[in-house]
């Protein structure tokens, strides 16, 4: 655009129209990977030149948007940052929570009804616009604007957390090469007289001590501090740069890594899954998975967490999905890419919840072994002294305590309870069973579930430091993926805005990030990240998503953006679509939205604390200070919206913050055009020219575009540059201008 402020002036015979099709018409509309299309300069000198244009501008004098390698890169991306750690420790606790089987029911019908909709839409937008969430918000709206900020700081506050989950499976990886695995039993301490186990590991177990004690060294509350975990520390320098050193040339060098982060997984759950299947007790985990508790679907609760899944599974609203579709090539099947990379993310969570319960199963078998094994010891010392050997089944033979099975036991205890019914409580037996087990190894969730429950399975396991490799290492990809996801939701859109050097940015963030990290790998260190996981993500990201449906269908215009959707796809998408996106799913996220606001209200800010003196967990309310805390994280992720529309609702600020020019238009007239010092001319950039060598543009210069096979040279638009222009109608004087 020219360096000084000029009024062009040109008169048009017609309205000017515009859509996001008019808009982006001529914005990269020469990259040969969409659309070919020729330049017609018209000078004032009356000569005639045509060039053919790629992105950006003139034969590379403007550096082009970086693109996919491949398609299967791309796709692979989008797997990598909707597959993450919630698939593996999340949907399974859900699953066997609310109904086993059912609840698959209703996670596929609202995966239909807002998952893939709502995926769709940021997929097109981001693919349509080319920018990260804060252009394709301004460029919608200007007054919403701020949505994009508010996205960009959700991802903040995410990879803040999430990358010291990262580190804590790097710490357990680092941790595996053992044998036996540091973790199998509990530690001795030995003195002058004796040896003894230590009190904590005997009154919980050797997993629980290995994860809270020696992993965290983790302090009784939130408001003992303890100074910093040393081992922690180091695990999160060593996850930060590897983020870093990944995403420090963009989808260049993160879309490389894609293939082994997005697919490793893969690999790992099937061989756990097949070498899962072959142990004893595989089988019970997976049938009391699928065993489906059809009552509880009638519970609102059920619904409430199904569509809560959804919704964080495909990573809607952090501005990593935009980001990752604005490389792409103008005239992708991005509806083919949202019900492919939806469905993907499904399977993974059943493939995973199958591991899961299977190897859980197996688990279960041992503990009721054990269990079998310990009380039919009771029963043989109580023979004659409160039990009757005549109450034993003649085909039970007491005197190998080992072999009597679990369906021998049972014999045993229901006889013994239907003669013994007022004294049975005082014999201490128990009543052992797989579906009592499972029940107790299910009620853990997230890391419970990776660090405590499923790293003591794989200690029963032939070979278990190689599994306990593998699982960690899954876990390590898997954070990974979402991880370059969340960051490139954060960069993209800054890159885009202020146009600083991607790799001075990554760095930077990386480091600040790193710096505020260590708050986490303090002692109390894991009640900050479950602070963090309540309260700085789920109302946020639930309020941008809520503002993103209605900026599209409401205030772009449902019927403006199906007709975008056409001319991008080469096909209109399905009516289906319309309605979702103009009624269902709006009302949808509403009745989350408030649902979601009732839960938290409701209840009070508390988190799970370890006591160590009781080696147990303990829910405490958080202090004065952390009740602050938990709403000031709701309320700065938020913020951006209300005061980037108040800014410029009131014209506090130029309706184009990113600097970048825009084009009032009247009634068949541009009255003005401006743009900052040091912008481009696109005159200069049509020639191959610098600006300074480039005089401004006289009043009678003229631009037109010429599509191949449009109307020939008459058929002109308006002119565009590297970015797009907004434009104001006479006629709707309140229409906010657009700025890319």
């Amino acid at each position: 655009m020219p360096k000084n402020s000029k009024a062009v002036k040109r008169e048009l015979d017609d309205d000017v129209t515009e859509s996001v099709k008019d808009l982006l018409s001529n914005e990269d509309a020469c990259d040969d990977s969409f659309k070919k299309s020729s330049l017609i300069v018209n000078n004032h000198e009356g000569e005639r030149k045509e060039c053919d244009v790629e992105e950006g501008g003139s034969d590379g004098e403007e550096e082009e948007r970086p693109a996919w390698n491949s398609k299967l890169q791309y796709i692979l991306a989008q797997v990598g940052f909707s597959v993450g750690l919630g698939n593996v420790w999340r949907f399974p606790y859900l699953c066997q929570k609310n109904g086993g089987g059912a609840y698959l029911v209703p996670y596929l019908i609202l995966l239909i009804l807002i998952g893939i909709p709502l995926f769709f839409l940021e997929l097109a937008v981001g693919q349509r616009i080319r920018r990260g969430s804060i252009g394709v918000w301004n460029y919608i709206s200007p007054r919403l604007g701020g949505i994009g900020f508010a996205s960009c700081v959700v991802c903040f506050f995410v990879a803040l957390y999430y990358n010291v989950i990262i580190s804590w499976s790097l710490f357990y990886f680092s941790q595996s090469f053992q044998q036996p695995l540091p973790w199998h039993e509990c530690p001795l301490i030995k003195n002058k007289t004796s040896t003894y186990v230590v009190p904590e590991c005997e009154k919980s177990s050797a997993t629980t001590y290995y994860w809270y004690r020696e992993a965290l060294d983790i302090s009784d509350n939130i408001s003992v501090g303890g100074g910093l975990n040393w081992k922690m520390t180091v695990c999160l320098l060593v996850a930060w740069s590897i983020v870093c050193l990944a995403m420090i040339k963009g989808i260049q060098s993160s879309g490389k890594v894609m293939y082994f982060s997005s697919l490793f997984p893969y690999v790992v759950l099937i061989c756990f899954l097949v070498r899962a299947l072959l142990l004893k007790g595989s089988v019970d985990g997976i049938r009391h998975m699928f065993t489906p508790k059809l009552e509880i679907m009638l519970e609102a609760k059920v619904w409430r967490e199904a569509a809560t899944q959804v919704f964080f599974a495909l990573g809607l609203g952090f501005g990593g999905v935009i980001a990752f579709s604005s490389y792409n090539k103008r005239d992708n099947n991005c509806h083919f890419d949202a019900v492919l990379v939806s469905f993907i993310n499904f399977f993974t969570s059943v493939l995973a919840t199958l591991v899961v319960f299977a190897v859980l199963g197996f688990k279960a078998n041992i503990m009721n072994s054990k269990c079998v094994a310990l009380n039919t010891n009771k029963i043989v010392s109580l023979l004659g002294n409160g039990i009757e050997p005549g109450l034993i089944p003649h085909h039970i033979n007491l005197t190998h305590v080992s072999q009597v099975s679990a369906e021998d036991y049972k014999q045993m205890i229901d006889v013994i309870k239907k003669v013994k019914e007022g004294q049975f409580h005082t014999l201490g037996l128990e009543s052992c069973s797989i579906e009592e087990e499972l029940n107790k190894v299910h009620a853990v969730q997230g890391t419970g579930l990776a660090f405590i429950a499923f790293t003591e399975a794989m200690t029963h396991f032939p070979a278990s430091p190689f599994w306990s490799v593998m699982f960690f290492l899954m876990l390590v990809n898997l954070g990974l993926g979402s991880m370059f996801g969340t960051i490139e939701g954060i960069l993209t859109p800054l890159v885009d805005t202020f146009k600083v050097r991607k790799e001075f940015l990554t760095v930077g963030c990386c480091a600040l990030a790193f710096s505020i990290g260590l708050l986490f790998v303090q002692r109390s260190g894991n009640y900050y990240v479950a602070m963090f996981d309540d309260y700085s993500a789920t109302l946020p990201l639930l309020i941008v998503v809520v503002l993103e449906n209605v900026a599209i269908a409401w205030v772009y215009g449902i019927d403006k953006f199906f007709e975008d959707l056409k001319d991008m796809l080469g096909f209109t998408p399905y009516r289906f679509y319309y309605y979702m996106w103009k009624y269902i799913t709006p009302i949808l996220l509403l009745v989350l939205l408030c649902a979601s606001f009732i839960q938290l209200s409701m209840t009070p800010p508390s988190y799970s604390a370890w006591i160590q003196e009781e080696a147990k967990e303990q829910t405490l309310n958080f202090p004065p200070w952390g009740i602050v805390v938990c709403i000031s994280l709701v309320v700065m992720a938020i913020m951006p919206v209300p005061v980037v529309f108040g800014l410029r609702y009131f014209n506090i600020i130029d309706d184009s913050p990113s600097g970048l020019s825009t084009v009032s238009y009247k009634k068949g007239r541009i009255i003005k055009e401006t743009a900052r010092p040091g912008e481009d001319d696109d005159t200069s950039l049509i020639q191959g020219k610098s600006p300074s060598e480039q005089p401004s543009p006289m009043p009678g210069n003229s631009i037109y575009r010429k599509q191949s096979g449009s109307g020939g040279p008459d058929a002109d638009t308006a002119p565009n540059g590297r970015y797009g222009i907004g434009y104001l109608m006479a006629d709707m004087p309140d229409m906010p201008e657009s700025d890319l």
